[in-house]
């Protein structure tokens, strides 16, 4: 007995996927259509983006100033001052403990100043002895520019002979603040005229320097009453020893009493100051992050509207065959297009703040690549998990609901 067996229907076509190019254009297709809407909230981004990579290339550039000028400067000076005894009181330094710091075997060289108490310097015996604004009178030895390794703006250093007679030789901001400009002017010490014949650039291991009246050794003991003990010794010495060396400068100076010796490396505080700068450019780069947030929230919230805008166009899609998972994709796609093109810019401004800013100080140019890239896909991720929730919401819409949607 034959059976009739009916027709052969053809099988149901297959869904046609979503091929990655066209999954781009129709997830910009939304930001071509509402232009002015898009550069409104992906702007929250761009600056949240401009503010990470401007302070994170500002930082850098800094940082890599102050290493550049630590490394010109060196890190092997070393200062010793007088401290407070166990009795609670000033000792001064040994005469002779210049030498005996020459005597540690890594150190290269050392020099002294001596604070000439109750002096005072005056542009002209006309100004009231109490205007002092900040200098100070210190008697200096022969050898101290060599040891700071001190540059002279103009003029000369103090030599066997001009540091027996009233000769000064002016620090950088002394000099500006007594409006000396160049050598051979006079300036008045403590009831003397002293004849300018030299002036220093600035000291940035040694900023005491820079606010100093400096005369012969010789010249102060004898015509401004210096009682020839030493307030400051400044000591170079080979790189890698510094730490041995600064461990038995007190013993050195001060056998009896070590405690009362005071040895500080003044390239700390540059190195310090370089810290600092990294903790406020923390901070800055919080804010930074602050304000990224902030812009992934406005990208959610023109994803919401967006969303409720095109319900119709999702209803269509979704009758003609469109997947769930395509039009969450397709919203996901424009998030992240939109975030994503806001990274761009604000990198972009970023980089252009930085390059301006560190070309106007003169730093070194770091481009903070890292920064840049880390931004750009730190805005894509923000904008996926900002249209996460609306992308979500457009999928599930059942066909029919969307498109009776008014």
């Amino acid at each position: 007995m034959n059976s009739h067996v009916g027709p052969t229907l053809p099988p149901l076509p297959r869904t046609a996927r979503l091929h990655p190019v066209d999954l781009i254009g129709v997830g910009l297709l939304g930001l071509r259509g509402r232009p002015l809407r898009a550069v409104l909230s992906a702007l929250g981004i761009a600056i949240g983006i401009a503010a990470m990579v401007a302070v994170l290339g500002i930082g850098a550039a800094s940082q890599a100033r102050l290493l550049n000028k630590i490394a010109s400067l060196g890190t092997n000076l070393l200062t010793v001052t007088p401290g407070m005894s166990v009795f609670g009181s000033n000792t001064p330094l040994p005469d002779d403990s210049v030498d005996l710091v020459k005597r540690v075997g890594p150190v290269q060289s050392a020099s002294a100043t001596g604070d000439v108490t109750g002096a005072t310097v005056r542009r002209t015996d006309k100004i009231d002895p109490r205007e002092s604004q900040g200098i100070a009178v210190v008697a200096a030895r022969q050898d101290l520019l060599c040891t700071l390794e001190g540059r002279l703006a103009g003029g000369a250093w103090l030599n066997q002979a001009t540091a027996r007679y009233p000769t000064v030789v002016l620090g950088s901001t002394t000099a500006r603040l007594l409006g000396v400009d160049r050598p051979g002017q006079q300036v008045f010490i403590s009831g003397q005229w002293f004849t300018v014949i030299g002036i220093l650039q600035p000291l940035d291991l040694a900023p005491e320097i820079n606010t100093s009246a400096l005369v012969g050794w010789e010249v102060a003991t004898a015509r401004l009453g210096f009682d020839g003990h030493p307030t400051r010794i400044y000591t170079r010495s080979v790189e890698e020893a510094v730490g041995a060396v600064r461990a038995v400068l007190a013993r050195t100076v001060n056998p009896q009493d070590p405690s009362a010796v005071n040895v500080s490396r003044p390239s700390d505080a540059l190195t310090a100051q370089l810290a600092a700068k990294n903790t406020f450019g923390s901070l800055l780069l919080g804010l930074g992050a602050v304000s990224l947030l902030v812009g992934g929230v406005g990208v959610a919230n023109t994803m919401v509207i967006s969303v409720l805008e095109r319900r119709q166009e999702i209803g269509l899609r979704r009758a003609l065959g469109a997947r769930r998972r395509q039009v969450l994709m397709q919203f996901l796609t424009e998030a992240a297009a939109l975030s994503g093109l806001g990274g761009l810019a604000g990198a972009a401004l970023g980089l252009a703040v930085v390059t301006g800013y560190a070309t106007y100080q003169g730093w070194p140019l770091v481009v903070p690549v890292t920064a840049i890239a880390g931004g750009v896909a730190a805005s894509i991720g923000i904008g996926v998990v900002a249209g996460l929730y609306p992308a979500t919401r457009a999928s599930r819409l059942p066909p029919t609901e969307a498109l009776t949607t008014s």
